[in-house]
């Protein structure tokens, strides 16, 4: 049942429009229609709204989240005037990476009945065929397409594919079921005597220009070239079995091995062996996606960066040698002298357990051959040295401006080579996905023997005001204590916050007011948050948000000030009508603009509503 679901990626390219959106909607409809059956291995509509991992949303919103995508960008992108659900489109829109911003408060959501849910996919899968349907748009679709806010959506969902079926590994066993169309392949043997073998140095050049066949997120896009000395790469992924040696030596118990950001992740969880064993009286067992079954200890072990880092160090001292996890780089190195080739799509090709071709769950490490080394694709992805960061020529998507920046924090590690779920996008080579080094994925890893220690460069600066963006502020600020009494002010909320300046000088004026910054922005809430981490200050909260359609819990404020961009706004009086409910009686209502805006088109609406307003244009010399 599984083989129907079964893609290749779209190319870019082609001769015939009705071919490519043929080809288009049926890998939509293939992708949205796999998500719903990753669900259907739940015993019933109760798992919906259980949380398997504290620091996610319960499951419903990963549910909601990926129908409710389709609709905000195609909304962004003015591709659409009219919402399915914008209170669905509101609560299911932000939280997926542990961000200060993801407000993962549970009374704060009204999470909604499930066969509710369903009916709105359905509803979000008309809306998106229709479009696809009677889109205009020209070949190769590029960067600007009108067609690649589809794509984008599609690849979004084959991402939350994968870490959806992470947190489902996660339940409680008792919550899910075996799946006709997931099935999971167990083998039992021993683990085969991993090795290292020499791989020859080169330099190595990264990044994809736009031209290239396949869709790819913001990240990819750039160039970057590093010389890679020679190395040696271990001949196998390290196996259940080889990481039992750690555990059995008292890997966990020994700090010498840790790092602090280690050391403080195990002592916070406890941790004794890696999260899918099942402690089973002195032995293990092993959770897959819908089953808890014998070791297979030939499997490659799933851990985080901080625990296959440790390895590293055990073994390290065990061998008296320099044994760490690969950066980038050499990932890259050790793929192309494999054999393998940065821009080529390896889905449908038989060549290694990804793309759902082989099973729903790992297999043997000595399964699939590449040169003379297995699974440097596929089986489970291999954790790097690298927090991700961008390539020279970078430039975010305007549909997409927080897939990547927020993660260019040095918190976030690269994985490399796709899993046995990983499909679209992430089965390309020059795919980047980064994430937290505490976090879960079906993520294992491969070691190095280098003759010296790298030390890792990639700290990136982050949290600098941008000087002009201040002076906007600044006279915001002057402009707000003409007309507002901040003495008599308990609430504020800020509209377009950008790095917290407004906010940070409301608060050194009266340290007794509530604020409340929001900006669409994900990288600007990052530094906001920074900043607030910086100075202590109390009293102060930053979101993610989008002003035209915030969340309901934003409510009961003095005073609303709206310092957003005005062509942000895509629908200024449903705006305002919001705004004017989130206002408490007496309460004021601000708008100041950086650049030109339709002046007379606001004090319309203003006007018709009865509300006690003030409207600046303010300029920046």
């Amino acid at each position: 049942m599984l083989k129907k679901y079964l893609t290749k990626n779209i190319s870019l390219y082609g001769t015939d429009i009705e071919v490519k959106r043929d080809e288009i909607k049926e890998y939509f409809l293939r992708t949205y229609e796999l998500y719903e059956k990753l669900y259907d291995i739940f015993v019933d509509n109760s798992v919906y709204y259980t949380q398997p991992e504290p620091l996610r949303h319960k499951l419903i919103f990963y549910f909601g989240h990926t129908a409710t995508f389709y609709i905000n960008k195609l909304i962004i992108g003015r591709y659409i005037q009219n919402r399915v659900n914008p209170t669905y489109e509101s609560i299911f829109a932000i939280g997926v990476d542990e961000m200060s911003w993801d407000d993962l408060n549970n009374s704060n959501y009204n999470w909604p009945d499930v066969n509710e849910v369903k009916e709105y996919r359905t509803k979000v899968k008309q809306v998106v065929l229709e479009y696809i349907e009677n889109c205009d748009f020209t070949l190769p679709i590029n960067w600007d397409s009108p067609m690649w806010v589809i794509l984008m959506g599609i690849e979004h969902e084959r991402i939350h594919l994968e870490t959806s079926s992470v947190l489902h590994r996660q339940l409680d066993i008792k919550y899910v079921k075996k799946s006709e169309i997931f099935k999971e392949y167990i083998e039992y043997k021993n683990a085969p005597i991993n090795e290292l073998l020499f791989v020859k140095g080169s330099l190595v050049r990264l990044g994809r220009d736009k031209k290239s066949d396949f869709y790819g997120w913001d990240n990819e896009y750039g160039s970057y070239m590093h010389e890679v000395e020679d190395f040696k790469a271990s001949k196998y992924l390290v196996s259940n079995q080889e990481f039992m040696d750690f555990v059995l030596d008292g890997g966990y118990e020994n700090d010498e091995y840790w790092s602090d950001e280690g050391l403080r992740w195990r002592d916070y969880k406890q941790v004794k062996h890696p999260h899918f064993w099942v402690q089973d009286g002195n032995n293990y067992k092993y959770r897959t996606m819908t089953q808890i079954v014998d070791m297979p200890w030939s499997y490659p072990v799933e851990v985080n960066f901080l625990e296959a880092e440790a390895f590293c160090k055990y073994l390290s001292k065990k061998t008296n040698k320099n044994i760490i996890l690969p950066s980038e780089a050499q990932w890259h190195r050790l793929s192309e002298y494999c054999g393998l080739e940065y821009n080529k799509d390896y889905s449908l090709q038989g060549i290694a357990n990804i793309n759902l071709e082989y099973n729903c769950s790992s297999v043997s490490v000595d399964k699939f051959a590449h040169g003379d080394f297995f699974d440097v694709i596929g089986n489970v992805w291999q954790w790097t040295t690298t927090p991700i960061d961008q390539f020279t020529g970078f430039e975010v998507h305007p549909l997409y401006d927080d897939f990547s920046v927020p993660t260019f924090d040095t918190r976030h590690n690269i994985i490399k080579g796709g899993s046995w779920i990983s499909t679209g996008n992430e089965v390309l080579l020059s795919s980047r996905y980064a994430f937290r080094r505490h976090f879960f994925q079906h993520a294992g890893f491969r070691y190095i023997e280098v003759e010296q220690l790298i030390l890792n460069a990639h700290e990136i600066e982050q949290g600098a005001f941008v000087l002009e963006e201040q002076k906007f502020y600044d006279e915001v600020f002057l402009k707000l204590n003409e007309v507002v009494n901040l003495d008599t002010i308990k609430n504020v909320l800020n509209i377009g916050c950008f790095y917290g300046g407004l906010v940070f000088d409301i608060h050194k004026a009266n340290k007794n007011i509530a604020i409340t910054g929001i900006d669409f922005t994900a990288r600007n809430i990052m530094i906001a948050q920074k900043n607030l981490d910086t100075f202590r200050y109390e009293n102060i909260e930053f979101w993610q948000g989008d002003s035209c359609n915030l969340k309901k819990h934003f409510s009961g404020y003095d005073l609303i000030i709206l310092t957003n961009s005005f062509n942000e706004i895509y629908s200024l009086d449903h705006m305002i009508d919001d705004l004017i409910l989130k206002l408490n009686p007496n309460g004021k209502l601000v708008f100041a603009f950086k650049s030109e805006f339709d002046q007379e088109l606001v004090q319309k609406y203003i006007n018709e509503r009865n509300i006690e307003s003030y409207i600046w244009q303010i300029s920046i010399n």
